[in-house]
């Protein structure tokens, strides 16, 4: 008898490598899957702005990154002694409106020079319900705790997001042409948006993410959302706010995910990883003993190996420094 239904995942038509940069942007489903990569040795360059939720305001910073463009005057701001700006995540803010631009400046050059690297662009969308500046009716990323009185909320239709995006993709395809697009829905809930309104904005972010990989053979969705909701749908596969997926169920989907887009031989080279970081992180009682040294040679014999795929210099000095003899 079974007593879920699992969701199974189709092979994608393109996998990604060991030495593909990859970038994440969006929600905090994009840090889980960057920190992932990262961790199995990527390229990753994880949510360079913060965590960002909505679909308009990734792509506006996807503009500013393709073109290297800072953000025009109008969107900074300064509330309670710290200078921020409506189109980044509160991580960007400095005491004084000029160390906050350096600091936008750098951030957008880097992940320009990034991007312009990436095979791949990882984007998670976390909630179709927008808040715009009564001031210049513009969409802001980040309302910064500033009074609701000074934005107006409202659900974002899925044609402005598909439009939205087409845009985009089409700059981004004139600083990196070859880049294959993942989409995710965040399979985060939004409770302050109440459960029946955050249905409504999943609804219509999967709509979205459905109309925009049907038009570009290049773009793919990742069904993350469907996992946590469908697949798994039991509370205890969160945290216990029980909003977010416990590390059991990233766990699980980031399996799936290894099933969806890697070579039988990253898959291979992952577990081959997760053994190393398992003796990496061994801590005898007794270092000194022959047993353990023994150990450590061994293991320092089995990270060399890797040498020829991926940097490992870090692993190689933690090894060389526990050993007894030279």
């Amino acid at each position: 008898m079974n007593f879920r239904t699992e969701l199974s995942i189709k092979k994608a038509l393109w996998s990604i490598h060991l030495n593909m940069p990859v970038l994440t942007l969006g929600s905090c489903f994009a840090n889980t899957i960057g920190s992932r990569l990262e961790n199995y040795k990527f390229p990753t360059s994880i949510n360079p702005f913060g965590t960002i939720y909505h679909p308009l305001a990734i792509h506006k910073i996807l503009k500013y990154s393709a073109y290297n463009e800072s953000p025009p005057e109008h969107t900074h701001l300064e509330h309670e002694g710290v200078f921020c700006n409506y189109d980044f995540h509160s991580d960007h803010a400095a005491l004084t409106k000029a160390s906050l631009q350096a600091q936008i400046r750098e951030t957008l050059g880097s992940t320009h020079y990034f991007l312009k690297d990436s095979k791949v662009l990882i984007i998670t969308y976390g909630t179709a319900w927008i808040y715009e500046r009564l001031d210049t009716g513009e969409p802001v990323a980040n309302c910064h705790k500033l009074p609701a009185t000074h934005f107006s909320k409202r659900l974002t239709t899925i044609d402005e997001i598909i439009e939205s995006f087409h845009s985009t993709l089409e700059i981004l395809k004139s600083v990196q042409p070859g880049l294959q697009i993942i989409l995710t829905v965040s399979p985060v809930r939004h409770l302050k948006d109440t459960l029946p309104l955050n249905s409504v904005s999943k609804s219509v972010l999967r709509a979205a993410c459905h109309e925009i990989c049907e038009k570009h053979p290049n773009v793919n969705y990742f069904p993350a959302f469907e996992i946590m909701t469908d697949d798994l749908r039991d509370y205890r596969f969160y945290q216990n706010d029980l909003i977010h997926p416990s590390g059991f169920a990233e766990n699980y989907i980031w399996e799936k995910f290894c099933t969806a887009y890697f070579t039988a031989d990253t898959q291979a080279f992952i577990r081959q990883w997760d053994e190393i970081q398992k003796a990496l992180s061994h801590r005898p009682f007794h270092p000194e003993r022959a047993m353990h040294q023994q150990f450590l040679k061994e293991t320092l014999s089995k990270i060399k190996e890797l040498k020829s795929i991926i940097n490992v210099d870090e692993e190689i000095k933690l090894i060389q420094s526990q050993l007894t003899e030279a």
